[in-house]
This record gives structure tokens, C-alpha cells and sequence, in this order.
């Protein structure tokens, strides 16, 4: 038997200087998310295969990992489809479990209740630059608020993260999955088709109005109503008022409380910004998964293809375990892309964190000074410094380069 010296495809080894970024990050996130009062929750990694496959993730949903039933449970006589072989999955995203956990758990949760998750997800992807198998995901989301209050929340402390670890001059851009249907009915193109419409629509940043016009003709639809859908992003993709977009194209939605209420949104996380990140409507955004109910919302960053944070309203899904309606709204921020970035730029971050001492001791040091040295060390652990303790290799100026690399600002020796 041969080994295999590498990772699975699409998963990661990361290393210790890397790890280091990772959790000052995770620590930072914690630190941010926790002050607004969201709770540490943790849900388990695999779900009931029933729950993942509700038709709630969209396209995801043809991308779990699949786990076999084991035991006498798994009879290979009896197999007349895949459901047969499968009773659990590896959740593909972290909103599907809290909706179970909160379900199983709302009699001892406060209301409303602010979730924060951190954890790994997996995804049958094929593996490529920015899309990997496992990885981690970092959500907040508030359970129990109905009023646009908790989408304020959510990007008020979404925005004060990113500005913590240093990002400024990002935009947030926000719609509504009631607005994007409203606009399929207005064109006339139709409705039982929307999730069909938004996937072409989903392309306008890749091949513009034009290929996205082509396409829905391709598909079939009325070119009079295309073209009529067509014209509602004539001044897309930005706005600074859903009102005054929908003015502009001399369309009357019949969804005004929605846009007002996006309005109110706008307004309020503009007046919270102080000038460090941009807000503003977007008639093309429409984010992938079908269990959007309202609202929806992405970061994105200049220079960064795609988004760096993305979430929005999800007002069906515990009702779906819980057989009572809970209004549900989340925020989730691309952990696996913002590290990335970090590491392209010129990050200081670490700089920050708590000093890192390595004392360097000669081999032919005797037992007697040994304790001695490494009760010193401890008084420095004390005093809030990291302390390495390591016997001086024969190359030495290779070692020194090595823990200056790693960290170690103060070589004693």
C-alpha cells in the first residue's frame, strides 16, 4: 500500500503562520460580533439527509456529501435508489442547521435570538481557485425580529468587523426577492419561472445586459415582455433610493411598503456608516438560494472578484421544523476569501497580537540552569508574552531567519 502525501482535493493544510492569521481573525470576529450580543451557538456537523434536501439550498443541495447508513441499517439486497443507501449528510452551509437548532431549542432561547456560528461546511465542488470542499463559514443571524432592525444590526456589525481588520470603501448592496418577482410580473414574463429568470439574471456582472436579454430569448420568452423586463435596468446596477430608481424607470410597483422599507434601510446604515463603506440598491442582485424571503444583501470590494459577505431574509425556514412562523435574518462573511485577501495585501494584523519571545538555549547548558531558564520563561508567559523555549540548532542564522518568520520579534540567546 502507498500513501498519499497530499490533502484530499479541494481541502487545505494550513500553516502555523497562516493558522495564526486564521484564528487572530476568528478571535477578532468573536470579539466584534459578541459586543452586539450575538451567542456562541454550535450545531453539529452532519444532518439528517431530509433536512439538507428540503429544496431550501438551492444549488447547493446537488452538492452534498452524502454519508452511508451503517450496520444492519445499510442492506445492500434492498436498493432501489440512492435514499436507500443514505440517512445523513455533511451540512453544505450553517443556516439549515440553526433553523433545526432553534426549532428543538426555542423554549430555552431568549426572543429575539442572536445567533453567532462558526464552522466548517463542505461542498462537492469541483475544486479551483477560491472554491474549495471544506471551509469554513462565520454567520450572525437574528431569529424572532421582524422589523428591518435586524438587517441594521446585521450590516452595522458585519461593517465593523471588516473595519477592524482593516478594510474601508467597500459597498453594500441590497434588493428584495419580493421586488425581483414583482418585476418578473410587471414584465409579464412568467412568475413560475422566476428562479429560472433569476439564475440568467444572476450573470448581468459576467455578461452584461445584453447576454443576459440573448439568453432569455434563447429560453423562450416573449421578446416583447424581455424587452420590457429588459428596461428595468436601463440605470442599473446602482441606486441610492429603491423609490427613486423606480421613478426613474417610470415603473409604479405595487410593493411599496418593500420599498420603503429597503429605503429605511439604505438610509439608517448610510447614516451608520461615517463615510468608511457605501450602501445602495441593486435591481440585478439576486444571491442563489431559494429560502430568501425579503430582503437580501452582499459586500463586495474594489479589485476582489465577488462578494466578501452576503445574507438576507429567510422568514419560512424554521417554520418548516417548528410548524410555527419565525421571522429569521442572516449575515454571513466569506472567511476563506477575506484570509485570502489579507494575505495578498500587505496586512499588519498580527502586529497586534501578543509579543512573541523565543529563547534560544545552548545544548551544552547544564541541568542545574536549565530550571532556572525555564522559570523565566514562565515569568514572561505571565506577564502576557508567548515564549518558545528551543535548543540552539548548528545553523544557527537558518533558525533565527526561520523565527523571525514565524513571529518571534525577541531572539534571546
Amino acid at each position: 500500500m502507498s500513501f498519499i502525501k497530499i490533502p484530499v482535493k479541494g481541502m487545505n493544510d494550513f500553516l502555523p503562520q497562516e493558522m495564526r492569521l486564521r484564528e487572530f481573525v476568528i478571535n477578532k470576529i468573536k470579539e466584534t460580533y459578541q459586543s452586539f450580543g450575538f451567542n456562541i451557538i454550535e450545531t453539529p456537523c452532519l444532518e439528517h439527509i431530509e433536512n439538507l434536501c428540503s429544496k431550501q439550498g438551492g444549488e447547493n443541495e446537488k452538492l452534498i456529501f452524502k454519508v452511508l447508513k451503517r450496520g444492519e441499517k445499510l442492506s445492500i439486497d434492498h436498493i432501489d435508489n440512492e435514499n436507500d443507501l443514505v440517512d445523513m449528510g455533511l451540512r453544505y452551509d450553517l443556516t439549515v442547521p440553526l433553523s433545526r437548532y432553534y426549532a428543538n431549542n426555542m423554549a430555552k432561547l431568549p426572543s429575539p435570538f442572536k445567533a453567532l456560528q462558526i464552522g466548517n461546511v463542505w461542498r462537492a465542488e469541483r475544486p479551483q481557485k477560491g472554491r474549495f470542499r471544506q471551509f469554513v463559514q462565520c454567520d450572525i443571524d437574528i431569529l424572532g425580529e421582524k422589523s428591518n432592525l435586524a438587517e441594521i444590526e446585521l450590516m452595522q456589525a458585519t461593517t465593523t468587523l471588516l473595519t477592524k481588520i482593516g478594510f474601508d470603501g467597500f459597498k453594500i448592496r441590497i434588493n428584495d426577492r419580493r421586488i425581483l418577482k414583482a418585476m418578473v410580473e410587471y414584465a409579464k414574463l412568467p412568475l413560475e419561472d422566476s428562479d429560472k429568470i433569476f439564475i440568467i439574471l444572476d450573470k448581468m456582472d459576467k455578461i452584461g445586459k445584453e447576454g443576459v436579454k440573448s439568453e432569455l430569448l434563447n429560453n423562450g420568452y416573449d421578446k416583447t415582455a424581455v424587452d420590457r423586463y429588459m428596461n428595468l435596468f436601463d440605470d442599473a446596477p446602482f441606486a441610492n433610493s429603491t423609490n427613486a430608481y423606480f421613478e426613474k424607470v417610470a415603473v409604479k410597483l405595487e410593493n411599496q411598503e418593500v420599498l420603503d422599507n429597503l429605503d429605511q434601510i439604505i438610509d439608517n446604515v448610510t447614516k451608520l456608516s461615517c463615510g468608511k463603506f457605501t450602501i445602495c440598491f441593486d435591481p440585478t442582485l439576486v444571491r442563489g438560494m431559494s429560502y430568501y424571503t425579503g430582503p437580501i444583501f452582499e459586500i463586495g470590494m474594489d479589485g476582489f472578484n465577488g462578494s466578501v459577505a452576503g445574507g438576507g431574509r429567510y422568514d419560512n425556514m424554521v417554520e418548516k421544523y417548528a410548524n410555527i412562523n419565525v421571522p429569521a435574518c442572516g449575515f454571513s462573511i466569506g472567511f476563506e476569501r477575506i484570509i485570502s485577501i489579507l494575505l495578498e495585501k500587505d496586512h499588519h494584523l498580527l502586529d497586534h497580537e501578543k509579543k512573541r519571545v523565543a529563547m534560544v538555549i545552548d545544548k551544552n547548558t547544564p541541568s542545574s540552569d536549565l530550571a532556572k531558564i525555564l522559570d523565566e520563561a514562565n515569568k514572561m508567559r505571565e506577564d502576557g508574552k508567548i515564549v518558545l523555549v528551543v535548543y540552539k540548532s548548528k545553523n544557527f542564522k537558518f533558525q533565527k531567519e526561520r523565527l523571525l518568520e514565524d513571529g518571534f520579534s525577541d531572539i534571546i540567546f
